[in-house]
């Protein structure tokens, strides 16, 4: 693992884009893990204008979101369907049939949670996954607890994130309490992860993951055990 500071958000987002440039010019139809909230609107922003540059291509590429609110109508504009059109995919030369997030509007969840797995199998895996962090040290919504469920599953949402999302909402209990999330083995299977992490109420999971435990009452620590992880964070974070 990788633990990069960057001087500003602005730097960590510009850093975090690098790889994915560097990953579509030598693979131009790879699969691309995306995640949603704040902090990776930055990245989004530099992907869409390194684009329209003519950079990076993303028409061969396929995507994959990791969470999905449930349950949760993807025309919904809280919906992460929503977020991703609205913040990139409209933003981009991508085809949006190649652009994947777990269904919120599932009846039978489990079979759509093996069916999103098998999905990403089928597209020979992802080949760089983006997470952030929840301020508990969650990644999708993986959230901590006493185990870990490893496939793409619904999950409760903690108190914590329910209120660190409350912002989205006209109120907080228009928030949803549960998610589709990919699960951590699905997150691991990933051959390069990045992880940005930016703001001082992050600061706890950067100590977390400075140190040698690995625990699910901090789902993020799970990464020390991937092969290729780099970790992004601003000063903020990393300072406290």
């Amino acid at each position: 693992m990788k633990i990069i500071v960057c001087n500003s958000y602005e730097e960590m987002s510009a850093a975090a884009g690098k790889l994915y440039v560097d990953l579509l010019t030598e693979k131009p139809d790879a699969v691309l893990g995306f995640a949603t909230g704040s902090t990776p609107l930055g990245l989004y922003q530099f992907l869409a204008e390194q684009n329209k540059a003519g950079v990076i291509d993303f028409k061969d590429v396929t995507t994959f979101n990791l969470d999905e609110y449930y349950p949760m109508d993807p025309a919904h504009d809280q919906s992460y369907r929503y977020f991703m059109n609205k913040n990139l995919f409209d933003n981009i030369n991508i085809d949006k049939a190649n652009t994947f997030v777990p269904d919120g509007t599932a009846k039978d969840v489990e079979t759509v949670g093996a069916a999103y797995d098998a999905a990403i199998d089928a597209k020979g895996g992802i080949d760089l996954q983006l997470l952030g962090v929840g301020r508990n040290g969650h990644i999708g919504f993986n959230e901590p607890d006493t185990a870990l469920v490893a496939g793409t599953h619904v999950t409760d949402l903690t108190d914590d994130t329910i209120d660190a999302n409350a912002r989205f909402f006209e109120k907080k209990e228009d928030v949803p309490t549960k998610a589709v999330t990919m699960g951590m083995g699905t997150i691991m299977k990933a051959r390069q992860i990045v992880c940005i992490i930016s703001g001082a109420n992050k600061h706890a999971v950067i100590e977390a993951l400075q140190n040698d435990l690995v625990t699910t009452d901090c789902p993020a620590t799970f990464l020390k055990m991937h092969p290729n992880v780099t970790i992004l964070c601003d000063k903020e974070a990393y300072e406290g």
